[in-house]
């Protein structure tokens, strides 16, 4: 027997954590990039992916049993498990993503309930409060200066404003970041719609919202009345954004 085959459960032990997060990002690369929506099969890639991740925990269980049988588990072999035993615990941080992205679905869900209200100042330094829209139907959109698919939505949400406007819509967006940063942002790539400053303290105007993963940018959608309609995390395309609001978009009372 070879010195590989006599330490195969130890090279495979202390490979797992490796091949854990290998296999992990791999599996979960692959499904995102196929991925025909992202907000509904999100439970199977993040399932998929944690599942992949016990693969090389496994394949030393297999080998740590096969030696065993054949009363060559050794003391190394014993080590190359108790890792991949260890290994396993990587697993809890997709876990525990999948626990919060389920109350955010949950919060998501949540339909009839009365926004919460939220005031605060604008780039202006003006005081600008949520309820004084009440009457129209309003897209918040939360975003940062840092965050690249924020900066990259905000033309479309400009346009869509200007476009819907007739019908009663009215774009906010409220900036999770330094003032400064915010203003100088806006004064190079300006708006057609208020930008308020959210702050970046926590817990901030995202978490407020029901963003409990802190994804941005973040979109809530707020009825005539004053209550919500839909939650959304992650940008919009063109034909999603008009898709998600048309049919809020009736004819005014």
């Amino acid at each position: 027997m070879t010195t590989l085959s006599r330490h195969r459960v130890l090279v495979c032990g202390v490979l797992s954590p490796l091949a854990a997060l290998f296999l992990y990002a791999l599996v979960y690369g692959t499904l995102t990039r196929y991925s025909a929506d992202l907000d509904k099969d999100w439970l199977l890639r993040l399932s998929l992916s944690t599942l992949a991740m016990t693969v090389p925990f496994l394949i030393t269980l297999v080998l740590a049993f096969k030696d065993r049988r054949r009363h060559t588990f050794s003391l190394s072999g014993k080590i190359g498990l108790a890792i991949a035993i260890l290994s396993l615990g990587l697993a809890w941080k997709p876990v525990s993503d999948g626990l919060t992205r389920s109350k955010q679905v949950r919060n998501m869900a949540m339909r009839g309930v009365t926004a919460p209200p939220f005031d605060t100042v604008d780039i202006l330094g003006k005081t600008q409060r949520l309820g004084d829209h009440k009457g129209e139907v309003v897209l918040v959109n939360i975003w940062a200066t840092w965050c690249g698919p924020c900066r990259e939505e905000m033309p479309l949400l400009s346009q869509t404003g200007t476009k819907f406007s007739r019908n009663g819509l009215q774009v906010v967006g409220i900036a999770i970041d330094d003032a400064d940063a915010v203003k100088g942002f806006i004064k190079d790539s300006p708006v057609r719609y208020p930008i308020l400053l959210g702050g970046d303290d926590d817990p901030n105007a995202s978490l407020l919202f029901g963003d409990t993963r802190s994804v941005l940018p973040y979109s809530v959608l707020i009825g005539r009345d004053g209550k919500l309609i839909a939650q959304r995390a992650g940008s919009f395309t063109a034909s999603e954004l008009a898709g998600w609001l048309q049919p809020h978009l009736g004819s005014q009372p």
